[in-house]
């Protein structure tokens, strides 16, 4: 079968805590980039708040463009609840109660332990007459399709990981099944890069990308965790793979030093697969950072197959007393020190019995900056098991940033050590 036109989507976020500000419209975003790898490109999005005549408005702006139409939000049980009725208005359609959601909805509430479905969820049994439902099943908010002539309107919940779970498990079949022949997904390739600001690191490549294929786009996407460089295609199969495969060959040597990764992994799970392949353990003792390393590790299941554990030694008496390090050292060197971090790396390696150890210790502000240390300044140690490598980085932004700076940093040297790569 030959391909028709291509198609285009649009996005419609409802709440009023998007609007105000309260609330980050983050599910927009993750369907942008959704829609777009599956060959369904966003030409629109917008976010309205709860009102039944703006949501409307909103939907049918997003229709004169798109094909179909994703509203996120709005199909909860409360009375500021108002996309399911406003959507099946628009559509001059009746809303009918479906005795199968209508159990489905007590069984959940007996499952949790309540005796009686509340009166209020029994709004989120409505459906639009000859409406599709999907199934959540994450939450208690089924999803709703619209379909009106060559175009759809899929109604889906606010609640981030609901909606993710509902667009992953059902939403996609039903966009592959309907749009098949409409569909133009495009070819990425992401590298993701840390230890280099944007500008050096498209100075870097900037020769290189001059020999890309025209059909070929380069975007530098800087984020705390560090920069990401992605390259797309618009051509389809092996020969998007083969122009793709081209480019990566032409800049690999240059992003080498600094690319822990290609597509999705972040430097957690790329250090995570070094650790577990040579069979090595880590620990970390953190003070700016305050446990964000910990964090990071152990939120990645399995962790405990590599990493013994952290020690927040925040004040002076805990790195002395837990870790172990001479107040008089403290004294000499200065709590923010190359040696402090050094120390901080070795005594938790030592305590946890770890093959490597992580020491953490800065100016994460907004006070405390010296003419020495000013604000930003960090310093981080890997210990391994004949040395002890030190950095010190200033980093930049508010106090939040340069944690989460910090915290990548740290993560990405002992990566590099790891690796054998250019420290």
């Amino acid at each position: 079968m030959t391909k028709s036109k291509g198609m285009s989507s649009a996005v419609v976020a409802v709440g009023d805590e998007l609007l105000i500000g309260k609330t980050l419209d983050g599910n927009g975003s993750w369907l942008s980039k959704k829609l777009t790898s599956l060959g369904a490109p966003v030409m629109g999005r917008w976010v309205t708040g709860d009102d039944p005549v703006a949501i409307k408005q909103s939907v049918i702006a997003a229709l004169e463009g798109s094909d179909l139409v994703i509203v996120t939000g709005g199909l909860g049980p409360t009375t500021d609840d108002l996309t399911r009725p406003a959507v099946a208005d628009l559509f001059d359609l009746k809303l009918i109660v479906n005795q199968s959601l209508v159990d489905k909805l007590r069984s959940r509430f007996s499952a949790l332990g309540y005796e009686k479905l509340p009166g209020r969820n029994l709004v989120q049994a409505e459906v639009p007459e000859g409406a599709i439902i999907i199934p959540n099943c994450e939450g208690t908010a089924p999803g709703l399709i619209i379909e009106d002539g060559q175009k759809s309107v899929v109604l889906m919940p606010g609640v981030p990981h609901e909606m993710k779970s509902m667009f992953d498990s059902s939403v996609t079949d039903y966009i592959n099944e309907r749009f098949q022949l409409r569909l133009n997904p495009i070819l990425q390739r992401t590298f993701n890069t840390s230890g280099i600001p944007e500008s050096l690191l498209a100075e870097k490549i900037g020769e290189d990308i001059t020999h890309f294929p025209s059909d070929v786009s380069v975007a530098f996407l800087p984020r705390l965790q560090g920069v990401s460089v992605r390259i797309t295609t618009p051509l389809s199969g092996g020969q998007g793979l083969s122009s793709l495969d081209f480019c990566e060959n032409i800049i690999k040597k240059a992003l080498a030093p600094y690319c822990y990764s290609v597509g999705k992994k972040n430097i957690v799970d790329s250090l995570a697969d070094c650790l577990l392949i040579d069979k090595k353990s880590f620990a970390v003792g953190e003070s700016c950072t305050g446990g964000l390393i910990s964090k990071r590790i152990t939120d990645v299941p399995g962790s405990s197959s590599y990493y013994k554990g952290g020690i927040i030694a925040y004040d002076v008496a805990t790195k002395s007393g837990v870790l172990g390090i001479e107040k008089s050292v403290i004294e000499e060197k200065g709590v923010v020190s190359e040696e402090i971090a050094a120390l901080m790396a070795e005594k938790t390696k030592e305590i946890m019995k770890a093959d490597f150890g992580i020491g953490v210790t800065g100016i994460a502000g907004p006070d405390g900056g010296t003419e020495d240390n000013p604000i930003g300044t960090v310093y981080y140690a890997v210990a391994g098991p004949s040395q002890t490598m030190c950095f010190r980085k200033n980093f930049q932004g508010n106090r939040e940033a340069i944690r989460e700076r910090a915290t990548q940093a740290a993560l990405f040297s002992l990566f590099q050590i790891l690796t054998d790569r250019q420290v």
